[in-house]
């Protein structure tokens, strides 16, 4: 995975968990896209409004803590979110991002860096640039480079197994 992309950043602190993702209350709803205007009310009601497509989520450590509710990372996807870029995920939370097609990198130093509305540019398993400063990101296993190159792991495995 080489991809190269900018995108506008929205800053999160830490301990952003589920419940805050997508309150339990919108869960009975009929789909992600009826969930999406309700994503990170209880944080900032208006902010699932003002989020476009191609835009960055940069948040502290622990980013997705809670429980192992898929619509979680469903629901970021589904308002287009590039990818979450924060010191440390939620384990279940990561890999039900990855399975899901999302895009997570974990850096410690671009939550400090960062101000509400910056542009990063984010060259994948490389490095995120903002300001002309380079700030290095681990490379993705291979394995999940698959999943996300793919749209998420049902995907991957119909288009391994030849039924897609």
């Amino acid at each position: 995975m080489s991809e190269t992309f900018s995108g506008k950043v929205w800053v999160l602190g830490d301990d952003i968990d589920t419940d805050i993702i997508i309150p339990t209350e919108y869960l009975a709803l009929k789909s992600v896209e009826d969930m999406k205007p309700y994503a990170f009310s209880p944080l900032r009601p208006d902010l699932a409004g003002q989020m476009n497509p191609g835009d960055i989520i940069v948040a502290g450590k622990n980013f997705g803590c809670g429980s192992s509710r898929e619509q979680a990372p469903e629901v970021i996807k589904a308002l287009g979110i590039r990818c979450v870029v924060a010191r440390s995920f939620a384990r279940i939370f990561f890999r039900n991002a990855i399975n899901n097609g999302l895009l997570l990198i974990e850096n410690a130093d671009l939550h400090d860096a960062v101000t509400e509305g910056d542009t990063v540019q984010v060259e994948v398993n490389r490095q995120i640039t903002h300001n002309g400063k380079s700030y290095p990101i681990a490379s993705l296993p291979a394995n999940l480079v698959e999943i996300l190159e793919a749209g998420g792991l049902v995907k991957a495995m119909r288009k391994r197994n030849g039924l897609d």
